[in-house]
């Protein structure tokens, strides 16, 4: 899913292209796209847009006379930008926005279709799509600090909800994690002052360096690369690699449809973090430490004892 810093190179990419143009037309492929009902949309068509705005994960096009045609492009919801009346892509294409000189194109691959669009009037009406969540890039560490211990739950849990804070998933959660050497289970309300702070510290810098990273590889270009793993992350979806600070196996705990990504050396003192679904199926046999893990399979060569 794109997150933060995906979707605020997006909203500055799309900034350039159709700030000050006229939405000529909408074209939508898909009719579950639509989850608003009044205004209808056809009031989006014909009027300028004044900017575009993130709010959370959504990106928000802001058009004159006080609508908001608001976007979230849920797990694999994609831009893309065409020439002008640029065809719809016919089975992952759900709509197309017209802008004259050119074509803001949304797509979606996989059979399920979670993207979403609403639009809305006024302020109030954008409000009513915000979870709440707190930007991160624009509050101080105490403002962090009270949110973080709101409610009791893990690291992973809090980060990832968006009442807590915005924009933030499941990949930039990981490594922010790895970066404050946190432990992804840990109880928010059990954090030391100094852990907090190492967290908020860790928070912005990974946002904003990434942020920076995906806007430079765009090159001014519309990115084409917005993807929820990246090659140079360090923990994400890097399942048994290196961690490229301690060279310990990057860990896993898969729940749902989502993975946790972790190093045991960094984060939680070398303990391994029981995976449900292996837990079950190992039961004792079940490696304690990043240490035990690694001696059994040098000894079976990655494969269980017959």
């Amino acid at each position: 899913m794109p997150e933060l810093p995906d979707v605020e190179v997006y909203r500055e990419a799309l900034e350039q292209r159709v700030a000050g143009r006229e939405l000529v037309r909408v074209r939508l492929r898909s009719p579950f796209l639509l989850r608003s009902v009044r205004p209808p949309l056809s009031e989006a068509e014909g009027r300028t847009v004044a900017s575009v705005r993130r709010v959370g994960k959504r990106v928000v096009f802001v058009l004159e006379g006080e609508l908001f045609l608001a976007i979230h492009l849920m797990v694999a919801g994609r831009f893309r930008w065409g020439g002008p009346s640029a065809k719809v892509p016919g089975r992952v294409g759900l709509a197309a926005f017209d802008f004259g000189y050119g074509t803001l194109l949304l797509t979606e691959a996989g059979s399920k279709r979670r993207a979403a669009m609403h639009l809305v009037a006024g302020e109030d009406g954008l409000a009513a799509l915000d979870r709440g969540g707190l930007e991160v890039l624009h509050a101080g560490p105490a403002a962090f600090r009270t949110r973080l211990k709101a409610e009791n739950h893990t690291l992973k849990r809090a980060l990832i909800d968006p009442r807590l804070f915005s924009g933030i998933g499941n990949a930039y959660s990981d490594e922010i994690l790895h970066r404050a050497r946190l432990s992804p289970m840990r109880w928010t309300t059990r954090l030391t002052d100094e852990q907090v702070d190492r967290l908020y510290r860790s928070a912005r810098d990974v946002l904003t360096e990434w942020t920076e990273r995906l806007r430079e590889q765009a090159g001014g270009r519309f990115p084409t690369k917005v993807t929820a793993f990246h090659e140079d992350m360090a923990v994400h979806g890097r399942y048994r690699e290196p961690c490229p600070r301690c060279a310990a196996p990057v860990q896993r705990i898969v729940y749902a449809e989502n993975e946790c990504n972790y190093c045991a050396r960094c984060q939680t003192g070398g303990r391994l973090l029981a995976d449900r679904a292996l837990s079950r199926l190992l039961k004792k046999d079940w490696p304690r430490t990043v240490e035990e893990l690694e001696e059994r399979l040098g000894a079976g060569a990655g494969e269980p004892a017959g």
